[in-house]
């Protein structure tokens, strides 16, 4: 048999600056929920904070500041202190120092991520970014390939994959980060960025009342036809229909309000039988004028 070799146990920290606070944590343990347990609770908390900031200081320079760690190891103390019990037998510095920790390490897993991302995936990139870090010592030139990391992980490529994407959603990039690395040349990531198309909302609106001009009477179609296709003034419209200015104008107007009142009822999803269409009774129903080209030669679009 192989002989077992042990490890010296390092020493812990000795903490030269802990308080002795048994007698107070003893009497916490008796206290019921008032003003005389959250005074007391207080005092144990600042006595201790040395501690919590000495902890927080082990995490520093990554990409948080020292005083948000030093906040969030506070309350992970101020935890401690409130779920401390004497009676158990464990000393106060083994209990608390999990508990700081492991509130800072939650504040990296939920509030630092630029792109939040599943706690498994964070998981992924870490045994991901280990495994990076121990192979490159080793690989020459580049860094090493999805397969090697899942042969050295142990994980399957597809979990390899996930957390190289998310090493690089841990920090975004500034719009105005440029283009290419240590180029000059003015251009930046927010120049890569689409506008907003004006005429695809004409675009949607011409398709929304194909339909509906369809179904207009033909005197209706044919005034918008002269209006709006030959540029025609109502007067001149008036004039070649034989009919007057203001007759033209109701015309227009019964128009506009038949056909806005009929693309808001195709929006909110009301389909109607051909029967119940306005103008099926003339025969200029939907079907009939499928194909119906505004009088004048042009469609009606």
């Amino acid at each position: 048999m192989c002989p077992v070799r042990y490890r010296p146990q390092r020493a812990r920290h000795s903490h030269d600056d802990a308080p002795d606070t048994a007698q107070d944590f003893a009497r916490l343990a008796t206290l019921p929920e008032g003003p005389e347990r959250e005074e007391l609770s207080s005092r144990l908390v600042e006595a201790w904070l040395p501690m919590a900031h000495r902890l927080a200081a082990k995490y520093r320079n990554r990409g948080e500041s020292l005083e948000d760690l030093e906040q969030v190891a506070a309350l992970g103390l101020v935890k401690a202190v409130d779920r401390y019990d004497p009676a158990l037998g464990t000393p106060f510095v083994p209990f608390a120092v999990p508990t700081i920790t492991g509130e800072i390490r939650r504040h990296f897993r939920d509030h630092t991520w630029d792109v939040h991302v599943p706690r498994r995936v964070q998981e992924l990139r870490n045994k991901v970014r280990a495994a990076v870090r121990d192979l490159s010592t080793t690989v020459e030139d580049r860094g090493p390939s999805v397969e090697q990391i899942a042969e050295h992980t142990g994980m399957p490529q597809e979990d390899v994959a996930a957390g190289l994407e998310a090493l690089g959603s841990f920090r975004s990039l500034s719009l105005d980060a440029s283009l290419s690395a240590g180029s000059d040349d003015g251009f930046s990531l927010a120049d890569t960025f689409g506008e907003p198309e004006a005429e695809y909302d004409t675009v949607v609106a011409r398709e929304a009342v194909k339909p509906c001009l369809r179904e207009l009477p033909e005197r209706q179609r044919r005034v918008l036809y002269l209006r709006f296709f030959r540029d025609m003034s109502q007067s001149s419209i008036g004039q070649e229909l034989g009919i007057s200015q203001m007759h033209v104008s109701r015309l227009l107007s019964k128009s506009f309000e038949r056909v806005r009142r009929q693309v808001e009822h195709e929006r909110r999803g009301v389909r109607r039988s051909p029967s119940e269409r306005p103008g099926h009774a003339h025969g200029t129903g939907r079907t009939a004028h499928r194909h119906a080209a505004v009088p004048g030669g042009a469609a009606a679009a």
